[in-house]
């Protein structure tokens, strides 16, 4: 199961998507957008998310 992007939270800043290895999260309109195909849930976008936009699935 990937992570779960609160859109409520995400301004989009890319700081998740950087941080990704997996190259996983794109950032859209403004939005973290995470490829469930690419997650290998290791959490790197959780711990760099500095809004709290990004939990563990």
């Amino acid at each position: 199961m990937s992570v779960i992007i609160v859109k409520d939270l995400c301004i989009g800043c890319g700081n998740c998507a950087d941080a990704c290895p997996q190259k996983a999260i794109t950032i859209k309109a403004k939005q973290a957008i995470v490829d469930p195909q690419k997650c290998d849930d290791c959490e790197e976008c959780v711990f760099v998310c500095i809004y709290g936009a990004i939990v563990p699935g």
